[in-house]
């Protein structure tokens, strides 16, 4: 454990992703299996202990430390799992270093019942860095920033193997990852994935920043506004696959029923809209189905998901990545018709004269789920991640409103000593102020500085780690979209909002009214 703290340690305290890169390479170099594969995993976020949770171990410490002592510290930290390592008593006498899969091990064995008794036990054969670590690992919310991407990108490079081959391995093997370290250190042929329903990795896009493209060489499709999903059937099943390559199969069982084909098909997942007579509706209709390990017949029948399908990366036993997209364009047409209706549907290829009507399109494209437009090289293969030249998203212009700061809440990581979470209003007609949407984003460390000053020295009431400020500051928020939504007291949802501008010049009782944001519903 002592090896793996050192590496969270450093990781924490350094921002380059180059020296992230480097200190990942380095343990999993020196770091023996089954360590290695453990901790990999709980930096990337794959590991789930279900008895352990944040209230088990707040109920532990509870039993070590005074409740209040707790309470404040946790407020002033920010963070759980730290602040219970500090506050947690030094056992007495030697301690044996406990290795990373002694603790996955006794983790993963235990009951809700037994869980307080076995993590004490952990806790005390640890010191305060040591205590960190057994706690991020169990609790999950590393905040190190370690993608997977970058994980695996340090082991491609820590034995010398290609990223893709990684990236499709990656996903098939489950932690520890022992025959993953084998093929890596050519103790064994790479594993064979032939009966396995595994993730390809995706083809990402460019942002289109300046000029246009021939439409003589792209094609332009919308860009739909849900979420980009894999379906992958082979041998004798079927997952879906989230962008980041998680399964997400569990929460879509009708899709699983109804993809009964030996085939890889690259998607966007849409729920169906009932004012829209069956086309997609917003992206805040989605949320509702997603993150649900049980699904329930109302739920499926509230918000019935379909698939409206991007691409075909294999199909009856053959890898088509290679081929051109108008050729891997042409299969698709031809495949679609294989699917059930119901559950799937083809992205057109937008008719555009050329790319002066294409902007046009797209600019009055207002739609509750098009993002966009994207745009494919015609002769590009399928290829992982992002390469320059091949593929461009065009998003939308965003919209903005002009909102006011009411409450301010500390952040996470490097962030926990600021008050860098935002929630901000909008009036209404009868001079109320409403929440609309919560932010963290879009601006600069300079002004991250200057807003925590301004919430410490405008606080108006203390709700433990939020604070009310005066209503005074507005705040330029740039969203993607807004929707209608009965779970908030506004009545709306942004869609990913973030703070474009701080308005000091402006007057709080100038910002926008509810009613001006709901001209923009979609």
């Amino acid at each position: 454990m002592k090896r793996f703290a050192a590496l969270i340690d450093r990781l924490i305290y350094t921002r380059s992703r180059n020296s992230k890169l480097a200190l990942i390479v380095d343990y999993l170099r020196h770091t023996p299996n089954p360590d290695r594969g453990w901790a990999i995993a709980a930096l990337t976020e794959s590991l789930d202990f279900p008895a352990v949770k944040a209230g088990t171990v707040r109920t532990l410490l509870a039993t070590r430390v005074d409740e209040e002592l707790f309470r404040l510290s946790r407020h002033f930290v920010g963070d759980t799992a730290e602040t219970a390592a500090l506050l947690w008593p030094d056992a007495q006498g030697k301690k044996a270093d406990l290795s990373v899969s002694e603790a996955v091990d006794a983790l993963a064995a235990t009951s809700r019942s037994d869980a307080p008794a076995v993590v004490a036990s952990l806790l005390d054969r640890l010191d305060a860095d040591g205590r960190y670590a057994l706690l991020k690992l169990a609790l999950g919310g590393m905040r190190v920033g370690v993608s997977a991407r970058l994980a695996k990108q340090a082991f491609a490079q820590a034995f010398d193997v290609p990223v893709d081959d990684v990236e499709e391995l990656w996903h098939a093997i489950a932690p520890p990852y022992a025959p993953l370290f084998a093929w890596g250190e050519g103790r064994a042929e790479r594993p064979d994935l032939a009966d396995v329903a595994f993730f390809r990795p995706f083809m990402l896009a460019h942002p289109l920043e300046d000029g246009s493209v021939d439409l003589a060489d792209y094609a332009a499709e919308w860009k739909w506004d849900g979420i980009r999903v894999q379906i992958v059937g082979g041998g004798g099943e079927t997952r879906i696959y989230s962008r980041g390559g998680e399964e997400i199969s569990g929460a879509f069982p009708e899709l699983v029923a109804a993809f009964d084909q030996d085939a890889v098909i690259d998607g966007e997942l849409l729920v169906r809209g009932e004012v829209q007579g069956g086309e997609a509706a917003s992206f805040n209709a989605l949320q509702q189905r997603l993150g649900r390990k049980v699904v329930s017949k109302k739920m499926l029948a509230d918000y019935p998901a379909f698939v409206r399908v991007y691409d075909l990366l294999a199909v009856d036993g053959n890898d088509l990545r290679g081929l051109p997209w108008s050729e891997r364009r042409r299969q698709l047409e031809a495949f679609v018709p294989r699917l059930a209706d119901s559950h799937f549907d083809l992205s057109q290829v937008i008719d555009a004269a050329d790319f002066d009507d294409l902007a046009t399109r797209r600019a009055g494209a207002r739609d509750a789920a098009i993002e966009g437009v994207m745009l494919k090289r015609r002769d590009a293969p399928y290829v992982a991640g992002r390469r320059a030249g091949l593929w461009y998203k065009w998003k939308r212009d965003p919209l903005t409103a002009d909102c006011v700061m009411m409450y301010a809440q500390r952040g996470n990581g490097r962030r926990a000593s600021f008050y860098s979470d935002y929630t901000f209003g909008c009036w209404t007609d009868g001079g109320e102020l409403l929440p609309v949407g919560k932010a963290y984003s879009g601006f600069t460390d300079e002004e991250l500085k200057w807003l925590d000053k301004f919430v410490r020295d405008n606080t108006l009431n203390r709700f433990g780690p939020v604070r009310e400020v005066e209503k005074s500051l507005v705040l330029e928020v740039a969203f993607d979209s807004i929707h209608a939504s009965k779970r908030h007291k506004s009545g709306l949802a942004m869609r990913f909002p973030r703070i474009s501008r701080i308005r000091r010049d402006k007057p709080a009782e100038e910002a926008d009214r509810i009613a001006t944001l709901q001209a923009m519903v979609t």
